[in-house]
C-alpha cells in the first residue's frame, strides 16, 4: 500500500521516512573508518652555570708591612664542576669596602695597590722568600693594573670548560713610586669572580 500525499497524514508519513532514510545513510558513513595514534615524551633538564673557589685558597690571609717594591702572592683555585655548563667568560670585579672612605691604597691606580693574576696548568709550587714557581705551562690571566676594577674579562681560563679548574696566583704589589702618604694605612679587598655561560646552540 503506498503513502498518499493528499492527506496531512500522508505528508507527515512521508517526511518521518525521508528522515529515516537519510539517518541510515549518514550511519553507514560512521563505521569502517579507519583510525591510528601515536605519542612521545620528552623530559627536558635546564643546565647549571656554576664557578666556585675550591681547593687551596689562602686570599683571605690578611697582608701586612708591605713596603714599596713588595708584592705579595696568594693562591685561590676557580673550578667549573663536572655536570656543569661550558662558559663563555669569567669577569672578575676588585672593591673595596673597608674603610668606608677609601684611601690612595686603592684609588691611586699608578701609585696605589697593583694586581696580576696568573694560572699555572699544575699546582703553584710555593718558594719562601721568593717569587713563586709552576712546573707546568703558566698563563697570564690578568695582566698587572690598578687593584681595583668592575667586571675585567680573564683571559686562557680553564674553567671555562666544564670540569676545567684554574691554579690562579694573585699578586698584589705596592709600586716603588708609593710616598709617605701610603704609609699605616689599610684597605680590604673584595675579590668577586662572575661567570657567563656558554652561547645558545642548536641541541
Amino acid at each position: 500500500m503506498g503513502i498518499s500525499m493528499k492527506t496531512t497524514s500522508g505528508k507527515i508519513l512521508a517526511s518521518v521516512a525521508l528522515v529515516g532514510t537519510a539517518a541510515a545513510v549518514a550511519g553507514m558513513g560512521t563505521y569502517g573508518a579507519f583510525t591510528s595514534t601515536t605519542s612521545a615524551s620528552q623530559a627536558v633538564t635546564a643546565a647549571t652555570t656554576v664557578i666556585s673557589l675550591t681547593g687551596t685558597n689562602t686570599l683571605a690571609v690578611a697582608v701586612t708591612g708591605l713596603l714599596p717594591g713588595d708584592s705579595v702572592e696568594k693562591f685561590v683555585t676557580l673550578s667549573n664542576p663536572a655536570g656543569s655548563s661550558d662558559l663563555n667568560a669569567v669577569t672578575l670585579t676588585t672593591t673595596s669596602p673597608t674603610p668606608a672612605t677609601a684611601n690612595v691604597l686603592t684609588t691611586d691606580g699608578t701609585n696605589g695597590l697593583q694586581l696580576t693574576i696568573e694560572s699555572c696548568t699544575a699546582a703553584w709550587t710555593v718558594v719562601a722568600a721568593g717569587a713563586d714557581t709552576c712546573s707546568g705551562t703558566t698563563t697570564t690571566v690578568l695582566a698587572k693594573t690598578s687593584i681595583i676594577g668592575a667586571n675585567r674579562a680573564l683571559a686562557g681560563l680553564a674553567s671555562l670548560t666544564a670540569a676545567g679548574a684554574d691554579n690562579l696566583k694573585v699578586t698584589t704589589s705596592l709600586p716603588t713610586s708609593a710616598d709617605n702618604t701610603f704609609q699605616g694605612l689599610t684597605s680590604t679587598i673584595t675579590f668577586k669572580f662572575d661567570a657567563t655561560q656558554r652561547t645558545g646552540s642548536v641541541k
